[in-house]
């Protein structure tokens, strides 16, 4: 039952693009969609997490299964404004392409998931099961979203899981995943023509972070879907002036793990390089402030096989299924549920995602519109 015109969900999710939760106020995208949800008699609840950051939950229908839906309401910064076309906060037309910052990553996506539940719940479906939307805050930075609902049991009682990132037609049901860690090297200021009077609080970082390399880069660890860990330092500071020993110095890392070289694999392999060069006189603390988990679900299942199925017919060709680059609140989202859960990453997009002039195809993101519709209800009879 169509509630909304192709232009009614174009302003929909131009309404939200305008939004400018950027890291932070995602609770006036959730009470925006809210009030969308709730003019359509879909009862939904915002769910405090900090300071003008709330979660959204709703759901639709009645009994089991429960097929959980999600997505993030914040975005990136739109960088350097001047170097956008247009306004990144005013969704704007271009041949076809929406254009503005959030647009494919991933407010249209949210839309899309949104106006499927509307519209299913006027036609009064799901007649089996339900539909629980799950629209998080903080992805794009710390995933504090997702471990939200974690810890409140929201996916306790979901047997199938599909967020809505900007895929376009591809489907992903593993990602690596992501560590931001931290090191600080504390040493001793002295005059560079002294330097016996000092110690230099770089040496022994780099040194570390030398040895970190070879541990991390020449594992023989490897797997098959979703290839090698990745290792990379991404920020180095240490010293304030050239003649001067430097007294502190920090490293930060992005790690990319996998299930054969795991989080807390990484941390302790560290902690030992760490130990062993404050054994040696260095002086290095490690902080690991983010932490999410690799991914790796089955890529055929009852969920990612309807996928394929029915979105082959809005893509005109076979629907590929991938290993994703990025990671997503999966990592959070998934805990606990073992190797074997029903999950695809599959929405509206491109990898225009974090660029200027962000876009998402016009007629893909109204397509979703009616592809989750025609997916989440053969989902739940299947």
């Amino acid at each position: 039952m169509a509630v909304f015109t192709e232009n009614q969900k174009i302003q929909l999710l131009s309404d939200l693009v305008a939004i400018q939760s950027v890291n932070d106020h995602e609770e006036q995208v959730a009470t925006y969609l809210q009030k969308v949800l709730v003019d359509h008699g879909i009862a939904a609840k915002l769910l405090p997490v900090a300071t003008n950051r709330a979660n959204l939950v709703a759901e639709i229908g009645q009994g089991g299964p429960v097929l959980g839906i999600s997505g993030h309401m914040d975005v990136v910064s739109p960088g350097e404004v001047s170097q956008w076309a247009s306004d990144p906060f005013t969704l704007t037309e271009h041949d076809g392409k929406l254009v503005g910052r959030g647009a494919v990553d991933m407010k249209a996506g949210l839309a899309a998931m949104v106006i499927a539940m509307i519209e299913l719940h006027a036609a009064g479906q799901p007649q089996q099961g339900r539909i629980r939307l799950m629209a998080t805050i903080a992805e794009e930075v710390g995933e504090f979203g997702s471990q939200a609902f974690y810890e409140q049991g929201a996916m306790d009682d979901v047997s199938a899981l599909l967020i809505g990132e900007p895929s376009g037609y591809n489907l992903f049901s593993s990602h690596k995943g992501s560590m931001d860690i931290k090191l600080t090297s504390r040493g001793q200021a002295a005059h560079s023509s002294m330097p016996e009077l000092g110690a230099n609080a770089i040496d022994p970082l780099l040194d570390l972070l030398h040895q970190a390399n070879q541990d991390f880069r020449q594992t023989d660890r490897y797997n098959d879907f979703l290839g090698d860990l990745t290792f990379n330092t991404t920020v180095f500071n240490g010293g304030n002036q050239v003649n001067s020993i430097p007294e502190a110095a920090t490293a930060e890392m992005n790690v990319r793990t996998i299930p054969e070289f795991d989080n807390d694999q990484v941390t302790t392999t560290l902690q030992k390089l760490v130990d062993q060069a404050n054994d040696q006189g260095g002086q290095i603390e490690m902080n690991v402030y983010m932490s999410q988990n690799p991914v790796q679900e089955p890529k055929d299942s009852p969920l990612s096989d309807l996928a394929a199925r029915i979105g082959a017919s809005f893509a005109g060709g076979p629907i590929p299924k991938l290993a994703l680059p990025a990671v997503t609140d999966a990592s959070n989202l998934l805990k606990d549920k073992g190797h074997q859960f029903p999950f695809i990453v599959f929405g509206p997009g491109n990898e225009s995602a974090h660029q200027v002039d962000e876009f998402v195809d016009r007629q893909m993101f109204l397509d979703f519109t009616s592809l989750y519709q025609k997916l989440f209800t053969a989902y739940l009879e299947n």
